[in-house]
């Protein structure tokens, strides 16, 4: 993971984030950058967790922030038992050739307990070490 990556720590579990540009998806003529992100969620506490939300804060390079709220992540609530790892894949569409991410997951532990664990902020760049050739 590079220095536009996050790498983030918070109630036990670590979250890794890295995106990469799409150029045969995008259109920058018209204003459309596609970004694929990859997360890794690993539970490092000593509790199960299920992931039960998710929660994240897009800021474009033109300032514009877009609030994006839903259910599990990519159609999942993954149940990760002390140790465990789930990882997936998703895009962001930009307006702008750069943008942040960052956000947070809840989580319902073991005793029904909720919890939040933050996901730091990572890049999307156009940057040439950053693309996806197809």
């Amino acid at each position: 993971m590079g220095n536009t990556d996050s790498n983030t720590v918070s109630e036990g579990i670590r979250i890794q984030a890295a995106a990469q540009f799409l150029p045969a998806e995008s259109d920058p003529d018209r204003g459309r950058f596609i970004f694929v992100y990859r997360i890794r969620v690993t539970n490092q506490s000593d509790r199960t967790a299920q992931l039960m939300g998710r929660h994240w804060v897009i800021i474009d390079g033109n300032g514009r922030r877009e609030d994006v709220r839903g259910e599990g992540v990519v159609g999942k609530q993954p149940i990760l038992s002390p140790g465990e790892t789930f990882e997936y894949t998703s895009y962001c569409p930009l307006r702008t050739e750069w943008g942040t991410m960052e956000g947070s997951f809840s989580f319902l532990d073991e005793l029904g307990e909720p919890f939040e664990a933050t996901v730091g902020r990572f890049y999307l760049a156009m940057s040439a070490e950053n693309v996806i050739l197809s």
